[in-house]
């Protein structure tokens, strides 16, 4: 097992150097936010009657994100599709967004596909591929960009884009973003956490250890609801962990009564509650009632708390945090953070499918 306070042996493990990609989140979300403002956009753009993003994995976790923010400020509302179809209310007045990093995606490419028939305005978010073709071809706009990484490691740009994007059509207001807030907490986190802080000072680092060898469990509510989904895939893709997640206030009317059974199953859970001060009041009063019925039941539990100026700034410090601590969690595992082994034999089945 990697000794955490042993940087000089990540590479060990961490073959394609995942840990350089957890550090750019900040490079990421500044560039992404350029080229959303640099993009020309139809002026019918600015006029839809909803936002649909269509994506899977790491490029629609970023739409969840942006729809949780744009939720408080969007005069229109933003839903997130992970399905081979669009909704059926997708029409000429709505505006729809494909995220695909790689631009092969075969949900996301069937879905726009029902959109161009369906009349839907288009936009595309890619490094390429088939959808990039497709924009070309049918003449929509795509916002192009260039990183190498797994989606889940492009997160910066999946979410940034989507927000220079909104805000540059007018739906989103620029000013409630704070991005300037948000790119210093983002770069106060990756210091706070990076490798070279030991153990004893490093709160990624401690949770990870407090996590390896028992189930995850992540609950998050209001601004951070989407953020405990990421948190899930994180977990998933970079530690090869298990991981589930919850919402609050959902929660709180099924999983609380959940604890009891398998007997003893409790012993190898660990429940991480994401907190927020900007959330509704009544859903810390929830957080804190919860930590306690957990710790009656014998179920560790450990609260982290959002920190920041403005709701981005607190989405993106604990977007952070769950990075940091997947990433020395896979170490912990003897895992290679990149591997996704079994989702490329799952793809390579699906091509192979008539």
């Amino acid at each position: 097992m990697i000794d955490l306070d042993q940087p000089a042996t990540y590479g060990e493990l961490d073959h394609s150097d995942m840990l350089s990609r957890v550090v750019a989140m900040d490079r990421q979300a500044q560039d992404a936010w350029r080229l959303a403002q640099e993009l020309d956009l139809p002026a019918a753009y600015r006029q839809a009657r909803q936002v649909v993003v269509l994506g899977m994995g790491g490029s629609a976790i970023g739409g969840d994100l942006a729809r949780t923010l744009a939720a408080r400020h969007a005069q229109v509302p933003v839903l997130v599709s992970r399905e081979y179809e669009v909704p059926a209310f997708v029409g000429p007045e709505t505006l729809v967004i494909a995220s695909s990093y790689s631009g092969n995606t075969e949900e996301t490419l069937s879905a726009t596909d029902q959109a161009l028939t369906a009349g839907a305005r288009l936009l595309a978010i890619s490094t390429g591929g088939k959808l990039a073709e497709l924009a070309s071809a049918r003449g929509f706009p795509l916002l192009r960009f260039h990183y190498d990484a797994q989606p889940r490691a492009a997160l910066g740009y999946s979410l940034f884009s989507l927000l220079g994007v909104l805000s540059s059509l007018e739906y989103l207001p620029a000013e409630q973003l704070k991005m300037d807030q948000a790119l210093t907490e983002i770069r106060e986190r990756t210091a706070a956490y990076s490798a070279d802080s030991p153990t004893s000072l490093n709160p990624a680092k401690e949770l990870a250890s407090a996590l390896h060898g028992s189930l995850a469990v992540v609950y998050g509510g209001g601004i951070l609801a989407e953020v405990a989904r990421r948190w899930k895939g994180q977990f998933n893709e970079n530690a090869k962990h298990w991981a589930f997640f919850e919402q609050f206030s959902e929660l709180n009317h099924n999983a609380v009564i959940g604890y009891e059974h398998p007997d003893s199953f409790g012993e190898k859970i660990v429940v991480v509650i994401l907190s927020s001060a900007l959330n509704h009041p009544r859903i810390g009063l929830r957080e804190r009632i919860t930590a306690t019925i957990l710790g009656r039941a014998g179920i560790r539990n450990r609260v982290v708390r959002a920190e920041g100026q403005g709701e981005l700034a607190q989405v993106c410090s604990i977007v952070v945090l769950g990075d940091f601590v997947t990433y020395y969690l896979a170490l912990l595992n003897g895992a290679d953070p990149t591997n996704i082994e079994n989702i490329e034999y799952l793809k390579a089945v699906l091509a192979q499918a008539p």
